[in-house]
């Protein structure tokens, strides 16, 4: 098949003078983004060549702790939705499920 359309998706970092993210921003103009700010990022892509994924992992210096468990909370549960539409492994799901309930716990997440 063709490639009838392309869509991009633009990153951009701002570093300090150690080379340390200090600001992110967005834009997918198909979804309607222009510059939004942001302070963390998880980017994972598959290598299929090499049957790997590739990651980059990016948090800004004024990122505070409470929302980077938040953050990862969120992640993690919307990687066993993903995982559920990639795969239709119920089983597997329920699985990630219970484990996002356990970790939510673990963090008290309840009280930040």
């Amino acid at each position: 098949m063709a490639v009838k359309h392309t869509s991009e998706i633009k990153l951009t970092v701002g570093l300090d003078e150690n080379r340390v993210p200090e600001a992110l921003t967005w834009s997918a103009q198909d979804g309607g983004v222009e510059n939004e700010e942001a302070k963390a990022m998880m980017l994972s892509v598959w290598d299929s060549k090499n049957r790997e994924s590739l990651k980059i992992d990016l948090w800004t210096k004024d990122m505070p702790v409470d929302e980077m468990k938040i953050f990862f909370h969120q992640t993690l549960t919307t990687m066993a939705d993903t995982f559920m539409k990639a795969t239709q492994d119920e089983k597997m799901t329920a699985t990630m499920k219970d484990f996002c309930d356990y970790f939510a716990e673990k963090l008290e997440l309840d009280k930040l």
